[in-house]
């Protein structure tokens, strides 16, 4: 198991007992999203936490694969949908690595307060990317954290980090991450941001790349 994976066991219980930080944002954020869903969609959540975003999403589609990689957030997710009797998601304990074999299998890819925590969120991005066929939709919800009010946390998480309290954290602006989605082939249809300190809520279609005309 990797170190986040043993650190999001170690706070899955405590995760999943905490309420939504900004319900009127989170709320807002699945309107946008099921604006765009359809019945017959298969749809991929990476990170999906304990689930809540899975299920409530799942009534509007065919299947939603949701993965994570702590078993306990896994364990938790499962006990949820079965309390709550949804059968269309499927909770696995996977991370983005494994799923590169999937190509165009998806027509919607979700991954929410997430790639802030990847060490290589371009190559993240790429492979969501690889995940979805021309026109499927990329839907992420990312707080930003490079420059602005949020600059002062590049000093305080790694002390946190050292003791245990935080994940590996990545600081990029607002503006790079919607570059790194445009540089993997996605258009932005949408993007929302509740506040200068929220985080970046972002709908975008992969685009088909224009042919390269021999010279």
């Amino acid at each position: 198991m990797t170190d986040a994976a043993r650190f999001w066991d170690r706070h899955a219980e405590g995760y999943a007992k905490r309420p939504v930080a900004d319900e009127t944002a989170y709320e807002r954020k699945l309107e946008l999203t099921r604006a765009r869903l359809k019945p017959a969609m298969k749809v991929l959540e990476i990170g999906c936490g304990t689930g809540t975003t899975a299920l409530r999403h799942a009534p509007h589609v065919a299947h939603v694969r949701a993965t994570d990689i702590s078993p306990r957030m896994i364990e938790i997710a499962r006990r949820k949908a079965q309390t709550a009797g949804i059968g269309n998601v499927s909770f696995e304990l996977s991370d983005i690595e494994r799923l590169g074999s999937d190509n165009g299998a998806y027509n919607a890819v979700m991954a929410h307060s997430i790639l802030h925590l990847l060490r290589d969120r371009h190559a993240a991005i790429a492979r969501i990317a690889r995940l979805l066929p021309e026109n499927g939709l990329f839907i992420s919800s990312t707080p930003c954290l490079a420059g602005g009010r949020l600059g002062w946390l590049r000093y305080v998480l790694p002390p946190a980090r050292w003791l245990g309290l935080v994940p590996w954290v990545g600081f990029f602006t607002v503006e790079t991450l919607l570059a790194d989605f445009e540089e993997a082939g996605f258009e932005i249809e949408e993007q929302w941001q509740p506040g200068p300190a929220k985080a970046l809520f972002v709908v975008a279609r992969k685009v088909e790349r224009p042919a390269l005309t021999p010279a």
